[in-house]
């Protein structure tokens, strides 16, 4: 299985950057847990976390998948814009 790579931005298929803070270890059972943050303004929380697995994983076909994207979140390699807040 793909890691999820730290210091970088991700998209989501409904067509949001994030950004990946960290990666952490669940206390109970040792699963990697992701910790993102949205790179838009949220009211509801700036900071995330996520299972890696689920992070990583591939969704199925659904009308709400915007980018056409074939994994839930995926590693966006060229920025045509600087998305990480100084």
């Amino acid at each position: 299985m793909e890691t999820v790579k730290i210091g970088k931005v991700y998209r989501h298929f409904k067509g949001n950057y994030y950004f990946v803070e960290n990666v952490a270890l669940d206390s109970e059972n040792k699963q990697r847990m992701v910790i993102y943050k949205p790179l838009y303004d949220r009211k509801d929380s700036m900071i995330w976390v996520r299972p890696e697995k689920m992070f990583l994983e591939e969704i199925p076909d659904r009308p709400d998948n915007i980018t056409g994207q074939k994994h839930r979140f995926e590693l966006v390699e060229n920025l045509t814009k600087n998305y990480i807040k100084k």
